[in-house]
């Protein structure tokens, strides 16, 4: 009884008093309510690819482009591609276009919304293995669609919607995002950024590499010393806010207080030298499916391994007075970075003397967050989700501290969806996509998963499997990488990871712990009921992960150094 009562409440909700909705010939509500996007041609420019995103919120505060998408109380959204908008000319999103969480315009509750257009400009991409794409070239923002410099925005709206009006609304794209202003360098924290060839040749465009270098207390005072460097991996940095550089403000209290307390107490710890003097380096490597290009070579993205490797590590190290070593060199990073810093560990053994890895992405596929994407058939349902009479829930994908799950894996998937088709949102599911998945036949990422039905492709699944499945590649090749790594991987993770994390890492502990000729001797630290990232326990109210780890990185360069090696000038004895 009480489910036919809602059934009923929700029927009178979507078809008004009179329960005249419009319905297609599949039996779907219809609705002839309609934006119609247009280019102002006071902009100025010519005519533009790229996606449009229709945002609509019950508040304006923060305008509705910056509200937070991945939460229990997101804007709704919808999207559509557009091919060569000229100024003047307007495109229409409506019925048929597809959106999130409500898929269907059809789907709106009647009512006063404020309403936003923002257009993300696509870049044509001719590319050096035979495929042209557009995409959306990254201006060293990060890959973010709602911030990022030449996207274009129309003006904030309040309008009344009802998906059974026929009405149209016209906004119109009238401003452009200005450009970024570069952040200014420091005495302890320098910015690059130069054209990499190899990339530009790959892209068929200009594409560059940065880094933001933070240097040790000393270095200008001692021009003949060189240092370890510490390669510290994540989502694109625009520079480094980890310490300042005076006290705390006699007037800051709580929460505030106690963390420009710690933020001070390590810039001492760091310019006296207590936790070893390094060159700490975060590397900028934005590409146009997302703000990090997981540091490796990909169908997809190109040979940015080759490019941080081969051109980034070596300006980095001659510029700043590294070591330049493979002894002298670690690596660190948590999330993207914790996959990224072991991922390095693993394929470039020998140019690299440990990783300590926090939460990293998923190393073991058998659990791409809570996906088999070998046996499962679909990654939305467990098991093979085509019972007729039972639909087991879609498997989580986003949970609280309390554990409750507020995102799940369709609602990821579909998210991205909108913000853009072809692997293009600029999210995480598609840099996965992108960086793991072979190249399809249009030259756009062949995806794992089907983003609307969940249906996995098994020959996708292999490619992954070969190419980026951590624990697979090391027992795999544990032969040859066993002597390499003995020693070198050290992983965090807490047990209940926001992003369910630890499942994977178990799988990659279970293999590590089995090794033998040689044991891997490495360690997993793990964090009792802690989300993501753990980073290990603080001995200390707000002590950082540099202060944790640093210490741990300065001792093995110093017990594993050969002989003869220069390990006195960076400590200045």
């Amino acid at each position: 009884m009480r489910s036919a009562i809602i059934l009923a409440l929700g029927l009178a909700f979507f078809t008004g008093c009179n329960g005249s909705t419009p319905q297609a010939e599949d039996g779907q509500a219809t609705t002839d309510l309609e934006f119609e996007v247009s280019l102002s041609p006071e902009l100025g420019t010519g005519p533009l690819d790229g996606r449009v995103i229709l945002l609509i919120s019950t508040t304006d505060d923060p305008e509705p482009r910056f509200q937070r998408l991945r939460s229990t109380d997101p804007p709704q959204i919808f999207g559509g591609d557009v091919d060569a908008l000229g100024p003047g000319e307007n495109t229409s999103i409506g019925y048929g276009s597809r959106g999130y969480p409500l898929e269907s315009m059809a789907e709106l509750p009647p009512g006063e919304y404020f309403v936003q257009a923002v257009f993300n400009v696509y870049t044509t991409f001719d590319r050096a293995d035979g495929h042209t794409i557009k995409a959306h070239m990254d201006q060293w923002e990060g890959q973010q669609w709602n911030r990022s410099p030449g996207n274009l925005l129309s003006q904030v709206e309040r309008v009344r919607l009802d998906p059974q009006s026929s009405e149209v609304i016209r906004l119109t794209l009238d401003e452009m995002i200005p450009p970024l202003v570069p952040p200014e360098d420091t005495d302890y924290v320098k910015h690059i950024r130069f054209r990499s060839e190899i990339l530009s040749e790959w892209w068929g465009h200009d594409m560059d590499l940065g880094a933001v270098v933070v240097l040790p207390g000393g270095f200008d005072e001692n021009p003949n010393a060189r240092y370890p460097v510490v390669y510290w991996h994540g989502h694109f940095p625009a520079t480094f806010r980890g310490f300042r550089e005076t006290p705390p403000e006699p007037d800051l209290t709580g929460q505030a207080r106690t963390r420009a307390e710690s933020q001070y107490r390590f810039f001492q710890e760091w310019v006296s030298g207590e936790l070893g003097r390094f060159l700490l380096v975060f590397m900028q490597h934005p590409t146009p499916f997302y703000d990090d290009s997981y540091a490796v070579n990909s169908a997809n993205n190109g040979p940015y391994g080759d490019a941080l490797t081969q051109e980034l590590i070596p300006r980095v190290e001659s510029e700043f007075r590294a070591i330049g070593e493979p002894w002298a060199r670690t690596l660190s990073g948590g999330s993207t970075g914790g996959w990224e810093s072991l991922a390095w560990q693993v394929f470039y053994p020998d140019m690299f003397n440990g990783t300590w890895t926090f939460c990293p992405d998923p190393v073991d596929f058998r659990y791409f967050q809570m996906v088999n994407i070998y046996e499962d058939v679909n990654a939305f349902y467990p098991g093979d989700g085509r019972s007729p009479w039972k639909r087991t829930p879609v498997r989580p994908w986003m949970r609280g501290p309390d554990d409750q799950v507020f995102m799940d894996q369709r609602d990821a998937s579909h998210l991205e969806e909108v913000l853009g088709t072809k692997g293009r949102s600029g999210d995480q599911m598609d840099i996965f996509m992108s960086v793991y998945g072979p190249v399809g036949d249009d030259g756009y990422p062949d995806l794992l998963y089907d983003k609307w039905t969940g249906e996995i492709n098994p020959e996708v699944a292999e490619h992954w499997r070969e190419n980026y499945d951590l624990r697979h590649i090391l027992e795999r090749d544990w032969e040859t990488l066993g002597p390499k790594l003995e020693g070198k991987l050290h992983i965090y993770m807490g047990d209940m990871d926001t992003y369910f994390l630890e499942e994977a890492t178990r799988l990659l502990e279970e293999f590590l712990e089995s090794t033998t000729d040689p044991y891997y001797g490495g360690s997993f630290d793990w964090g009792e009921g802690a989300p993501h990232c753990y980073s290990g326990t603080p001995e200390f109210p707000g002590q950082t992960s540099y202060q944790r780890v640093l210490p741990l990185m300065r001792d093995r360069i110093l017990s594993t150094a050969p002989p003869g090696s220069d390990v006195t000038s960076w400590r200045y004895e």
